[in-house]
């Protein structure tokens, strides 16, 4: 297992070299002058020339790569210059947050979606079948940033059982319940699309394996039907689901970002969108690179898990 880790990880390296790359060029080719966009009102031609000194833009884009990645290498993601302080330490305080929201949506969509997928599959072709599927039908066809606007109209406007917005109350509060009372309404936001997906996958892979041989052994030899779904049956299913769990964090890891924004909660998404409308190039390169290492360590973990529960992998 540890040189199935190992080689997993070695397989990375190129995925974020040449996603490094992309995230360079795209920021590279966002028109007007980042150090006139920084400077602002202080924007005369000595400091923006010194700024561009300073940032190594007077180079050429290949020497301003080579130069950003070796300083990443060495872990210096570099210094932002809006909010004056080191990239990395801004992106890791607000990563946290991020991964709070991120993690409860996918521990929610995770549970939500297994669970329906189950009792679709079988209730085949019944009221609780159509029931679910409709529900996941709608989910998905939702935007997120939509329903999310929604549930702030209905549950914190109308009714005020949630707040709209925030990690935690202003006034007063900062503990636990408060934190949760905030994380619901988002996290149920990022979590219904990736509801109805694992939903519909565990429904496919259930039925596929409720006609399989061995189910119709185990309940000839009297096993009850619970005992058969899942015990058996479930976990062979779980074998093929746990890789979309696995590409849904990467989702919900992106949904985050405009997730955020609408409930104005303080993570990586909300501190990227402001990231680029000052032009603060490398918080906004340093936010990404950080997201795109943990989606691939999010990959990793599911497929060593798939790994650990289906022999025929190992």
């Amino acid at each position: 297992m540890a040189a199935y880790i190992a080689k997993r990880l070695l397989a990375a390296i190129p995925v974020l070299f040449g996603l490094s790359i992309i995230v360079f060029l795209i920021m590279a080719m966002i028109p007007g002058d980042p150090a006139t966009a920084i400077l602002g009102s202080y924007a005369t031609p000595e400091n923006v020339a010194k700024l561009n000194a300073d940032l190594g833009l007077d180079k050429s884009l290949p020497q301003q790569y080579l130069i950003w990645l070796g300083n990443i290498l060495q872990g210096d993601f570099g210094r932002s210059y809006a909010l004056n302080r080191p990239v990395l330490d801004e992106v890791l305080e607000r990563f946290s947050a991020t991964l709070i929201l991120a993690g409860t949506a996918l521990v929610l969509c995770s549970i939500l979606g297994l669970l329906a997928g189950v009792v679709s599959a079988v209730r085949q072709y019944g009221l609780a079948d159509k029931a679910i599927t409709v529900l996941v039908l709608v989910g998905i066809s939702t935007p997120s940033f939509w329903l999310g606007l929604l549930l702030i109209l209905v549950f914190a406007v109308k009714i005020r059982l949630f707040p709209a917005s925030g990690m935690y109350a202003i006034y007063g509060g900062g503990d636990l319940p408060d934190l949760l009372h905030h994380l619901f309404l988002p996290a149920l936001t990022l979590a219904v699309v990736a509801t109805g997906v694992i939903a519909r996958l565990t429904r496919t892979a259930m039925l596929e394996v409720l006609r399989q041989d061995y189910i119709r052994t185990a309940r000839a030899k009297g096993l009850t039907e619970r005992r058969v779904i899942y015990r058996h049956a479930f976990k062979a299913a779980l074998v093929s689901v746990i890789p979309v769990i696995g590409i849904q964090a990467g989702f919900v890891l992106g949904g985050a970002v405009y997730i955020e924004t609408v409930f104005q909660w303080p993570g990586i998404g909300s501190m990227l969108v402001n990231a680029i409308s000052t032009r603060d190039l490398l918080l906004v390169q340093g936010g990404v690179v950080v997201v795109a290492a943990a989606y691939v360590l999010f990959n990793l973990a599911a497929d060593v898990v798939q790994t650990l529960l289906d022999p025929r992998l190992r």
